[in-house]
């Protein structure tokens, strides 16, 4: 090797096998950030964004992707079938990419171009279905098809669902993962943690680790204004029948449930990204719209996750640009 390029790169240490290998760990958490004065005009709320669209394949979903993953037993020639609003089967079809399962895909007829273009381009066969991105019974929809696959005995067992809807595993990646990340990043100073609902295994994971170390925290659901939303990975569960609720939210955990309408949250993305340069989703959007609408009765830290990236909505985005 060139002398002058040993001295630039001395050696591959930090060269990884696989993909698989960048997922977060305690070596290389997700970043936080601060949000400015500029978006967040309460003084005394200490505001801060996770960014997990930072994951390798791009949202906070690459965690629990990961956690079911691992807990299936595959036999040879099963595929992976999963229902989702597109991160987890983003994630889920590079992880199967990259150990060589055979997957398929259903989502809403209503999830974002971008996401459904991303499964397309990772080879998932995609099964899209006329259905709510808040479905309000589990076996219809997206949730239907693939629990019928599954179940079905015309497949002779062919599929095998990792059912992020009611997979402790999914409550498991963000207990082990994401919550210690956060209580090491604030050195244990959080005193609010803002998340939405959506399989519920977010804010249970995340709110079940912080409640273990400092039972004064405040944990605070978000949920959409309304039942039909455009806020994909989101869901309104104020007025829910008790049955329909998703199996694995621990509601004993949630301090606060704050409602946020499409235009709040899409307008609190595009304001974040004009401010601060932060370029976040619409969920993240009304986790910021309801941290800010509600501070100031609030004072400490607050931390929002922010699960992905503006890139993924942006066609979802553009009927709120003013300019």
């Amino acid at each position: 090797m060139n002398a002058n390029v040993e001295q630039l790169y001395p050696s591959d240490d930090q060269i990884v096998d696989s993909i698989v290998e960048l997922l977060p760990g305690p070596d290389n958490p997700t970043p936080m950030v601060r949000v400015s004065a500029r978006f967040n005009p309460h003084a005394d709320l200490d505001l801060v964004v996770k960014l997990e669209g930072m994951n390798p394949f791009g949202s906070i979903k690459d965690r629990t992707a990961w956690y079911m993953l691992n807990g299936l037993e595959l036999r040879d020639g099963q595929h992976l079938v999963e229902p989702t609003a597109g991160n987890t089967g983003i994630a889920l079809t590079a992880l199967a990419n990259a150990r060589n399962i055979p997957i398929e895909i259903a989502v809403p007829d209503g999830t974002p171009e971008e996401k459904k273009a991303l499964l397309r381009f990772l080879g998932a066969e995609l099964i899209e279905v006329e259905d709510d991105l808040c479905p309000i019974f589990p076996s219809e929809g997206a949730r239907g098809v693939v629990k019928s696959m599954v179940e079905s005995e015309a497949y002779g067992g062919k599929y095998v669902s990792p059912n992020q809807y009611e997979s402790e595993l999914n409550v498991a990646a963000h207990y082990h993962s994401t919550g210690p990340e956060i209580w090491r990043q604030t050195n244990g100073r959080i005193d609010y943690f803002f998340a939405g609902i959506g399989t519920g295994g977010t804010i249970t994971g995340v709110g079940r680790y912080l409640k273990e170390r400092n039972p004064n925290i405040k944990i605070i659901a978000v949920e959409p204004a309304h039942r039909q939303h455009q806020l994909s990975g989101l869901k309104r569960i104020t007025g829910l029948p008790e049955e329909f609720f998703p199996s694995i939210l621990d509601r004993e955990l949630l301090d606060d449930i704050v409602s946020v309408t499409d235009e709040e949250a899409f307008e609190a993305g595009i304001r974040l990204a004009r401010t601060d340069g932060i370029m976040v989703g619409p969920t993240t959007g009304a986790l910021l719209h309801a941290a800010v609408a509600t501070g100031a009765t609030r004072k400490g830290l607050a931390v929002a996750i922010s699960g992905d990236s503006a890139t993924k909505y942006i066609s979802s985005y553009a009927r709120y640009l003013r300019r």
